[in-house]
């Protein structure tokens, strides 16, 4: 078959010449973390078999197998195939290697065999990833695959052990792409008054994430209220940039502004789309309190929700006993609204009381009359 035109890159069928950057690819860290299913080490007969048994039969059951190349140099970048899976149904794969990183070359050749799939009859496409393996989400979004869910279990790694997988799908009725996201990522990947910097968690922030959250006073606010172990701290920081292009929550480290240093963790819970509600909340490190960096956090992050989103209302609660935390909330313009009773589950099985505060789009900023100090 003819080759495909995918904006920088070029999908064109296999051959011998690409044995070579198959095997180099296939041997990266990053292809071996999330494609476990590959030999370890990736040989060269493993490539030639790849090129000269398993692409054909791909082609010969009604799918596809090609190389994404270089349009100028035609050097393959990696590969991108459509699986069948019956009754019109099938699934897209792809890798690329490192020296064709950084120009969508993922994201390009998805979109455009996807297209060419739903030409030859599919009437749905899906793409399968990881949850910690945010580039593979991303380049699902572009193409215009929407999330549906995670299917427990839906992958198998060496050894047999299973993992989940987000299942991402298209039919041939749907737009293009890339899908709408409820929450944008930040300008610049960040936001800072000068002070304060907030940055999307990841997992360098793990080991600090995991002291902040067996904090005593951290443990009786969070849900459900038990210490973190290093699995669930782990877990997090792996999940948290999935979690934000979900649209459910966008998670971030509050950092001083010119050390770098982690100071805290703030978040945004998107649990109400229909209704445009949101709902914030926020620790930080005992050093770092008493400076009013909680407060400064909440500013920004709440400008940012109420410019960027769809959101039109911010929530936070807080135990009646947390007049620091009430203070936070006040310095940012939050208003109080509501005592709700027993609403939280609290330490060895108590209940405990909240209050609700809110804020709103137009609400004036208010000075507290002493500085927040969490």
């Amino acid at each position: 078959m003819d080759s495909i035109e995918a904006g920088p890159v070029t999908l064109r069928q296999l051959g011998s010449g690409d044995i070579a950057d198959i095997t180099a690819g296939c041997n990266n860290a990053l292809v071996q973390r999330f494609l476990p299913q590959l030999p370890r080490p990736y040989t060269e007969a493993d490539a030639r078999f790849f090129v000269g048994e398993y692409a054909p039969a791909q082609w010969a059951a009604g799918g596809a197998q090609f190389a994404i190349a270089d349009p100028l140099t035609d050097r393959l970048l990696g590969c991108v195939g459509v699986h069948p899976r019956g009754r019109g149904a099938g699934e897209i794969g792809y890798w690329v290697a490192p020296w064709g990183r950084g120009r969508r070359a993922a994201a390009n050749a998805a979109r455009a065999v996807s297209a060419w799939a739903f030409e030859q009859g599919y009437a749905r496409l899906e793409i399968r990833t990881e949850l910690a393996n945010s580039p593979s989400q991303r380049v699902a979004i572009a193409a215009g695959y929407a999330r549906e869910g995670v299917q427990r279990g839906g992958g198998q790694g060496r050894g047999g052990t299973r993992y989940d997988l987000i299942t991402w799908g298209r039919l041939a009725t749907d737009p293009p792409g890339p899908t709408p996201r409820l929450l944008p990522d930040l300008p610049g990947g960040e936001l800072s008054d000068g002070t304060v910097t907030l940055r999307p968690i990841g997992v360098e922030d793990t080991e600090d994430v995991l002291r902040t959250h067996q904090l005593p006073e951290v443990v009786a606010a969070q849900m459900p209220p038990e210490p973190f172990t290093p699995e669930r701290a782990a877990r997090r920081c792996a999940h948290a940039e999935s979690n934000w292009l979900a649209g459910a929550q966008a998670t971030l480290s509050i950092r001083d502004a010119v050390t770098d240093a982690f100071a805290g963790e703030i978040g945004l819970y998107y649990a109400e789309p229909p209704t445009g509600q949101a709902m914030i909340g926020y620790d930080l490190d005992p050093a770092w309190r008493g400076r009013g960096y909680a407060s400064r956090a909440v500013r920004l992050l709440t400008a940012w929700a109420f410019e960027r989103t769809g959101i039109a209302r911010i929530i936070a609660g807080t135990a009646p006993e947390n007049i620091a935390s009430q203070r936070v909330l006040e310095a940012a313009g939050f208003r109080r609204e509501g005592y709700q009773r027993s609403r939280l589950p609290g330490v060895s099985g108590a209940r405990i009381d909240d209050l609700l505060y809110a804020l709103l789009p137009d609400d004036p900023v208010v000075t507290p009359t002493r500085t927040p100090w969490q």
